[in-house]
């Protein structure tokens, strides 16, 4: 990886939302049962954030914790990972956000997940704390659906930021719907309305049947037009990409240019990249790890399938190590990988450890 970018370097990428002090399990069973935790950071937003410095991006974390040690646990803790952090606000009234969850796979319901995040500092973020000039500097401001569903506040910066403005950074949007977030409902109508406004949206196919009853890649689409990119994950059967006209002719913008939001009437070109075999330790973070892979090939100005690729792989490290955050493979090797003939890439069989080495494992 290239090393960290100076200080005052402006950012390729903003992220902005909530991270918070995440608490794991010593051992597997009930929250009730576990007797210790250890402390960890977790948040969609600043998990990309990680992964994009560990790639060797440019990249800022926009968030708000309180004047507390767990904020100051997150703001170093991030910052050593090679993230901007200096657009995090303190909040002196209002605490930081933390959690705790089971060692189960979150997709089950034995999986367990306490959060203690209401009145947080995060979730006072508004357009009146936090300054557009914090993100306006960067070539893409990466958001989720999380930051709409914490407060009213953070809904209006939400739209505030999505709206359409001379000069405004390319708008990525993971869909990213917690239910539990949205327990007065809104959330399909209030998310649809973001992911419109974005220029490439990220979604998962389940997330999007939930959301809207649209339960194949085409549908969805349908649903969400708008946006010049789409990408629908598939989970183990890959991820599909729509865009509205090929990479070459839209480029990521320079910063202060306006983003160019596609070609109206040109037909979109369809992409599809399988996802490669890995050995699962845990699902947890990796739709934050495919965002980080497939933005780095965007900034990179890769073709469409390398990025969907490097979504994959950068997916495989974080699946294949028990935390949020994963170390992304080398460039060198994640670019030898990403440019796999078909039948390579479909022998391909990552597991733990394989970051590490160059022996990645195939299957017969």
């Amino acid at each position: 990886m290239s090393g960290h970018a100076p200080a005052d370097a402006a950012p390729e990428l903003v992220c902005l939302g909530e991270s918070m002090v995440t608490f794991l399990p010593s051992r597997p069973g009930r929250l009730a049962d576990v007797p210790s935790f250890t402390r960890a950071i977790g948040g969609a937003e600043s998990n990309v954030a990680c992964a994009l410095a560990a790639a060797g991006h440019r990249v800022r974390w926009v968030g708000r914790v309180g004047r507390d040690g767990f904020g100051d646990h997150l703001v170093e803790t991030i910052a050593a990972h090679g993230v901007d952090v200096t657009a995090v606000g303190r909040d002196p009234h209002r605490p930081t956000g933390v959690y705790f969850r089971t060692d189960d796979d979150r997709a089950t319901d034995a999986h367990e997940v306490v959060y203690y995040r209401a009145g947080s500092a995060a979730s006072a973020m508004s357009p009146a704390t936090v300054p557009y000039a914090s993100v306006a500097d960067a070539r893409i401001l990466h958001l989720t659906g999380i930051t709409a569903a914490l407060s009213a506040d953070c809904l209006a910066l939400m739209r505030e930021l999505t709206a359409p403005r001379p000069g405004r950074p390319l708008v990525s949007f993971d869909v990213n719907h917690r239910p539990g977030l949205w327990r007065d409902g809104g959330a399909p109508e209030v998310l649809l309305e973001l992911a419109r406004r974005a220029d490439l949206v990220l979604v998962g196919a389940d997330e999007a049947e939930r959301l809207w009853g649209a339960a194949d890649p085409e549908a969805i689409r349908a649903v969400l037009g708008e946006p010049a990119v789409l990408v629908v994950k598939l989970g183990g059967d890959g991820a599909v990409a729509f865009e509205r006209c090929a990479a070459e002719t839209r480029p990521v913008p320079a910063r202060g240019s306006a983003p160019d939001t596609g070609v109206s009437g040109v037909p979109d070109t369809l992409t599809h990249a399988p996802a490669p075999h890995v050995t699962v330790v845990s699902p947890v973070g990796a739709g934050d790890a495919f965002a980080a892979g497939f933005l780095s090939g965007t900034l990179r100005g890769l073709d469409m399938r390398a990025r969907l690729r490097h979504g994959h792989l950068v997916a495989a490290a974080a699946l294949t190590v028990p935390g949020d955050i994963a170390t992304p493979p080398q460039r060198a090797r994640a670019d030898r990988l990403a440019a796999l003939d078909t039948a390579a890439w479909g022998t391909l069989h990552l597991a733990p450890g394989w970051t590490g080495d160059d022996q990645e494992v195939r299957t017969p």
